[in-house]
Parts: structure tokens; sequence; C-alpha cells
């Protein structure tokens, strides 16, 4: 028996005829969509976080602060500024083409494609869709498969709030079900996220339909921690930023140069978050998630071997567990320098001249995010500047996700695009700049015959 397809040419033709129907336009379309997906969402909270739990033993707390509460922050704040958002927005106009008015009008680009990865899986599927619907589009999204039961929350909140022809969720093995969609259907803008490898897959296959991609990616993004600096508070921002959903972030802390004279302190103070955060025995916490799969258990657990186990180094097959730890002593080429770690185990350099640090992050460059814990504002500034990174924080870690009004992307090899707020709603939009001249009037300056006269006018005008 064949399988039939889950996406058709048909619904792509229902959701192409209902954006052409002009339906997803006005701003009460818009806003009463945005209003469906909140309820939807509402009724379905306990379920979408006892789902989390149960695929990788996502705490309650770490989802809704990370998943569902920022979700429902995109919501709050697309709802507050839709009508300034879609207002056309008017721009100056040059004396060259006066008597005139000039305006970009935002329109929806119409059918939009947002494929989400496993590890905040409801985030990363309806954050981008907000700013997706807020701009007036249909949209077909993918969640992950490897969180299974929270695909199928998301499926019920999804199709809950919104009727098919404006958006598609699509069910299936990622490796399958992605080409199947891009390499078939023309899209107007494709939003992934994932890994750089797959990443390059999408925007390969998109090339061919002229498809513009955002991609979301990750890479080793890596914590800074000067001599100058409150140790307690730096550990204890770090150990969170790696440890929180086991590693398993793309704007984690992958590994942190920390200064050498500084060096033994900080990694006590390590110790002690990790034992004020998760007690004596974490595998027994509430607090510490586990591994989405054995694929990904395997992996991290290969890279214990790569180095000095300094903090944890237990784990557990039948778990997915991984304990909370801090490696020392690794080669730069080992793997743990590599590739992203995706995990919760944080390796440790020490480093004494800036340039030190600088050479370790070209070997991985352009990371999602780079955080900096100095007290000395001249090294702050310095890292900064210095080192390509799509966001990031200065004494703190992650936070920059969490403010809609900062664009959030990578750069170069951590991606492509901006979203966040009313990034996002730009993003799924076309600005389409307009000039309106008036009819009371016509100088004729730029219409035959070219007189000397206006030869002169014109030069004077574009000087």
């Amino acid at each position: 028996m064949v399988t039939p397809p889950v996406f058709t040419d048909q619904h792509m033709e229902r959701l192409r005829a209902f954006h052409a129907s002009g339906a997803t336009r006005p701003a009460t379309f818009r806003r009463k969509a945005l209003q469906a997906l909140d309820r939807s969402l509402r009724a379905e909270e306990n379920a979408l976080l006892a789902a989390m739990h149960a695929d990788m033993g996502k705490p309650v707390f770490e989802a809704y602060m990370s998943d569902v509460g920022l979700v429902y922050k995109e919501l709050n704040h697309a709802l507050e500024h839709l009508d300034a958002w879609m207002r056309p927005t008017a721009v100056p106009t040059p004396t060259a083409l006066q008597p005139a008015s000039s305006k970009v009008h935002k329109e929806p680009l119409g059918v939009v494609l947002i494929i989400a990865p496993w590890n905040y899986p409801a985030l990363l599927l309806l954050s981008p869709l907000i700013g997706a619907i807020a701009a007036g589009n249909c949209a077909v999204v993918k969640p992950s498969n490897e969180a299974p039961r929270t695909a199928a929350v998301l499926e019920r909140i999804v199709r809950n709030a919104f009727a098919e022809e404006h958006v598609t969720l699509v069910q299936g093995p990622g490796r399958s079900i992605g080409p199947a969609l891009i390499e078939r259907h023309r899209f107007d803008h494709i939003f992934f996220t994932g890994s750089a490898a797959v990443g390059a897959q999408v925007m390969a296959m998109a090339a061919r339909h002229l498809t513009p991609v955002t991609l979301e990616l990750g890479g080793k993004s890596p914590a800074i921690v000067d001599r100058r600096v409150d140790l307690r508070v730096a550990a204890g921002r770090v150990a969170w930023s790696k440890f929180f959903n086991a590693g398993q972030t793309c704007i984690a802390t992958d590994h942190a140069f920390v200064h050498a004279d500084v060096l033994e302190p900080f990694l006590q103070e390590l110790q002690r978050s990790v034992q004020r955060f998760y007690g004596s025995d974490p595998r027994q916490s509430p607090h510490f998630a586990r591994l989405v799969n054995t694929r990904r258990f395997n992996t991290v657990k290969g890279y214990l071997g790569e180095g000095r186990i300094h903090i944890g180094g237990e784990h557990d097959a039948g778990e997915r567990y991984v304990a909370p730890t801090v490696m020392t002593e690794i080669p730069p080429d080992a793997a743990l320098m590599r590739e992203e770690i995706f995990g919760p185990i944080l390796p440790v350099i020490p480093w004494r001249e800036r340039e030190e640090v600088l050479a370790y992050v070209r070997r991985n460059p352009q990371p999602l995010a780079a955080y900096i814990h100095s007290k000395d504002r001249s090294a702050q500034q310095w890292f900064t500047e210095r080192i390509p990174f799509g966001g990031g924080c200065i004494n703190h870690a992650m936070l920059q996700f969490g403010n809609p009004a900062l664009p959030f992307g990578g750069v170069g090899t951590s991606g492509m695009g901006r979203y966040h707020g009313r990034h996002t709603f730009d993003l799924f939009s076309h600005h389409k700049g307009v000039v309106k001249a008036p009819t009371w009037i016509e100088h004729g300056l730029q219409l035959p015959p070219y007189t000397p006269l206006k030869e002169r006018l014109l030069r004077w005008l574009l000087h």
C-alpha cells in the first residue's frame, strides 16, 4: 500500500488561493489569528509542558521560561505593535523628485515554510509563525519528529487556531519531508532552524526556485572570562547557560576561555555552582534535563575521553543522562574543540593574551553568540568589536534571545537573517517603495526636449 504524500499540490493551491483572496491582509484578520493562537496555546499549555518533559526530561520551569513563556511574550508584543508595523512608513523625498511624497508599504510575501528543531520545539516553531501571521502570510510549518509527543501537541495547537488553508502543519521525518516540501513546491520564503550542514542543504534546494531563506544555525559560542570579574557571578552564569536544557541550546556557552590568573578559583566556583543548582547527584535533580535521543547521547559521551574531567563525567545510556561536566587540558584539534557540543560538557581553556582567544575563535569563526565576562570596559569593547558573532551579552549569557526588540540571528557560518518582534514581521514582509506624485503641476524637467537650461538644473539637483 502506497502512503499518500503528507503535503500535495492541492494543499499548496489552497494556501495560494487563500492568500490571493486577500483574506489575510486586513489587520483585524491578523489580530484575530494571533489571538486564536494565544487561546489554543493556553488550552494546551499543560499538555505541551508534559510532552516536552516526556520527550527530553525538560524541567517545567525551563520549558515555560524558554519555550511557552517566550511565545506568549512574542504574541503580546505583536498584538501591541501590529498596527504600527503595518502602517506605511513615510521617508524623505529628494529635491529632484519634488513635488512628491515617498512611503514604504509592507505587504505579505505569500506562502512561507517554517522548519523547526527539537531542542526548543514550541518556541522555534511558533515564534517565527507569529511574525509570518502578523505580516499577513499563509504558512506551512514542520515540527521536529525528534520530539514526537511535543509535535503531536503542537499539531493540535495549530489545527485549533488556524484554518488549514491559512496554516498547514506537516508531520514526518525531516530528512524526507523537508526535501519533498522544498524541491516540489516553491515557497515565498523558507525559515529553517537547525544545524549548519542541513541548513546548507536547505539553501541549495531553495536556490532552484530562487526562494529566499533565513537560516538560524549555531556554532561554538564562547564565554570569555577576564581576570577582572566577579568569579562567583561569572561562574554561575556560565554554568547556567551551559547546563540549561542539558546544553542543547544553540546559543549556550559552548566553551569558556578563562584568564590564567583566575583559572583555579573559577573552576572551584563552577563546582560550587553545579552543587548549588543540581545538588550532589544531578541525576536525581528534577531541574536537569536529558539528551533528546540515543544518537545525541552517544555523540556527547564520546567527548568525555578528549581531556581531563574536572567535574562530572558520569553518564547513563538508559536515561540518556550525561552529568554536568567541566573538562580541562583538551588538545586544540580534539573534536570537542571543533564541533558544536550541544550537550552538558564545558571545556575550559586558559589564556593570558587577548590575541590567544581570537586565534582560538578563528578556528570556529562567526559563532551565533559570545559572552564577555569582565568589569573592564576596554576588555568588553575589545572582544565585542573583534569577534564576529550573531549576538550576545556582557556579564551574562543567553539573555539576548529574550528581548523582542533586539534582532536575533547569526552571521556567516552561524546563519543569515534576523527575527524577533518587528524584525520577524519585516522578515516576512515585502517592503514596497512607492512615490506619489501630484497632477496639479508638471514642471517637465525630466521630459524631452533636453535643453541646456534643463541640464544645468539637473546637474544642480543631482550634484
